[in-house]
């Protein structure tokens, strides 16, 4: 598997850049506001919706690098401790 992959939320309302097998960025939508988090999993509950996002499993879609970037453009940092 080769990594970037990029996917989204069939509401639109999450992005998601895969970076790694336990990586990845989600851009989501609250509001009027997109936030950016970063994870690194290690719960295997998190690593079978991980696994998910990568088979492109309802209800993630698959989307290019661009339509990831355009919504990047928007967002603000989270900061969650």
């Amino acid at each position: 598997m080769e990594f970037p992959q990029f996917r989204k939320l069939s509401n639109g309302k999450s992005y998601y850049k895969i970076t790694g097998s336990a990586h990845f960025i989600e851009l989501q939508n609250i509001g009027s506001k997109w936030l950016s988090y970063q994870y690194h999993v290690t719960q295997f509950p998190d690593l079978l919706r991980l696994q998910a996002m990568i088979d492109a499993a309802a209800p993630f879609e698959i989307i290019d690098a661009q339509a990831f970037i355009d919504i990047q453009k928007q967002t603000e940092i989270a900061n969650v401790n």
